[in-house]
């Protein structure tokens, strides 16, 4: 697959699962969201104040998930420097109060301990890894800078991968508990192998 379609696909996925994710917790009502639905069947479930930490970690998740492809793909030149840096500054705020927020998240994830320290994994090695892009662009290492945030955008992906591999996860296992205890795992550590080796062979180039 060449460069242009993966990137293609990328900018494709990113803008279609932002769309929507404003769809179906912007202009439908939340409870109607399946995750959200599948939860208030919990006696033990209450909505309050755990919808609320949800919108403040999709809004800045979602936010990440569209500038990460403008900022990977786009070369930064110098009529784009400053647009640059202001992009990066927003998305690493984003990935931190998202990560931040996420980790409350996690404790109510569904699946249980499993899920929850599956997510905890994410969001924790999401800021880090974005931490470590700022802090090695600041000491002037373009090229680790490229390579950490490539890892920090391929777990911002997880919003995307997650999706993709829900249905099939749940209809394999038979159960949405199952399937999510999973998929709160494998939406991301993949993700993370695939780009690991996409900069260890550029690397070698």
């Amino acid at each position: 697959m060449g460069k242009r379609i993966i990137r293609a696909l990328i900018f494709i996925f990113a803008f279609s699962i932002t769309g929507y994710v404003i769809v179906q917790y912007g202009v439908l009502r939340a409870s109607d969201a399946g995750l959200i639905a599948f939860k208030l069947q919990k006696p033990n479930f209450h909505l309050t104040p755990w919808v609320y930490v949800l919108y403040a970690h999709i809004v800045t998740a979602m936010l990440a998930l569209i500038i990460g492809p403008f900022q990977i793909f786009l070369k930064p030149s110098k009529a784009r420097i400053r647009q640059h840096r202001l992009l990066g500054y927003v998305y690493i705020i984003s990935v931190t109060v998202s990560g931040i927020v996420s980790l409350y998240l996690s404790l109510f994830a569904t699946g249980g301990w499993i899920a929850g320290l599956g997510f905890m994994g994410l969001d924790g090695l999401w800021v880090a890894t974005t931490w470590i892009a700022l802090r090695k662009i600041m000491r002037k290492d373009i090229q680790a800078h490229k390579a950490w945030m490539l890892r920090s955008y391929a777990l911002t992906f997880a919003a995307v991968t997650l999706r993709i591999w829900l249905a099939p996860l749940v209809l394999l296992f038979g159960d949405f508990e199952a399937g999510y205890r999973v998929v709160a795992w494998f939406c991301w550590v993949p993700n993370l192998l695939v780009i690991e080796a996409v900069i260890r062979k550029k690397a070698s180039l």
